[in-house]
């Protein structure tokens, strides 16, 4: 097993991202659209971030912080089951587009890859809006499902938009995060 990802150090970096989504999801559950179902949820921003420089540690990472943020808030329903699912499968859809689709290497730095990420990240929010929607619809009949459903697509869109790409940019090219996803040649 290669020394840099012994299950410890990958078990320690989960951690510290469940600890950094917690940091910044914690103090927007007081902005809730559907009481004890959505909110503003800047911490949208780091589903992309999480999946493409963190792979499958960031993908748990960041369905375990949803799962505690909804714990710590009171917030826990038969629906957070539906709620895992998606929290783990938006970042591993970007992880998998990346790693497994893309024949080319990740970056930002032209518009042609700006507008491939903003395409995956439109996908994983009607992803997420089509995991979490019926499973409150089923389980929850008077939650207004539309509103839901259009709040999950605005903060699943606008924050990895708005600040996720302006963050993964300076992680990549200022800060030299290397992602999980392989690098491939160029065609």
């Amino acid at each position: 097993m290669n020394k840099k990802n012994t299950p410890f150090r990958l078990l320690g970096l989960t951690f510290v991202l469940v600890a950094v989504y917690l940091v910044v999801s914690i103090p927007f559950k007081v902005m809730e659209v559907i009481p004890g179902f959505t909110d503003i949820r800047p911490v949208s921003m780091l589903q992309p971030v999480y999946g493409i420089f963190f792979g499958i540690p960031g993908c748990i990472a960041f369905a375990v912080g949803n799962l505690i943020t909804d714990i710590a808030s009171d917030s826990l329903r038969w629906s957070s089951i539906a709620g895992f699912i998606a929290n783990f499968g938006g970042p591993l859809l970007f992880y998998i587009y990346w790693d497994r689709m893309s024949r080319k290497p990740f970056d930002l730095k032209n518009m042609k890859n700006i507008l491939r990420h903003i395409i995956v990240i439109l996908v994983v929010a009607v992803v997420q809006a089509g995991i979490i929607t019926p499973a409150v619809a089923l389980v929850y009949p008077d939650v207004d499902h539309m509103l839901l459903f259009g709040t999950i697509m605005i903060n699943s869109t606008a924050f990895p938009i708005l600040l996720g790409i302006p963050l993964i940019i300076v992680l990549q090219e200022e800060l030299g995060f290397k992602t999980a996803v392989k690098i491939k040649k160029a065609e």
